[in-house]
């Protein structure tokens, strides 16, 4: 059983490390003028959702299987999904507005949260890994 939830978490670990790249290099083009605010925004905000969930799953799963290291590395990354989908607020397009995203530094500061989420991933996709392996 225990090899199942690690081999769970390392699957849907693989999909967070592939949508931060996705993020990053979605970010850059937006950076570099090769798409407009408008499309970079709608594509980001389409996965805004499915990497809440997934990361949210994980988590709940370590708790559930009451690996409470792995749990408590996970929830703080969790905590801030969930409060940065919450506190969006109202009339912006989503978590990434195109309105926005070039004011105060908005563009450069969720490009180093997706930096630290691909690091973090990363970390934990050899920490599942070994657990895998040690099981």
């Amino acid at each position: 059983m225990e090899a199942m939830v690690f081999l769970l978490s390392l699957i849907d670990c693989c999909a967070l490390i592939f949508l931060s790249v996705y993020f990053i290099i979605t970010l850059s083009d937006l950076e570099c003028d090769y798409i407009n605010a408008r499309s970079c925004c709608s594509k980001l905000n389409k996965w805004v959702i499915p990497e809440l969930v997934g990361h949210t799953i994980v988590t709940v799963l370590m708790l559930v299987s009451l690996h409470w290291f792995i749990f408590l590395l996970n929830l703080p990354v969790a905590t801030w999904n969930i409060y940065r989908f919450i506190m969006v607020p109202s009339g912006n397009m989503g978590v990434f507005d195109p309105t926005e995203i070039h004011n105060r530094g908005q563009l450069k500061s969720h490009m180093k949260e997706a930096m630290i989420k691909l690091g973090f991933y990363l970390l934990c996709f050899f920490m599942y890994l070994y657990s895998i392996l040690n099981d």
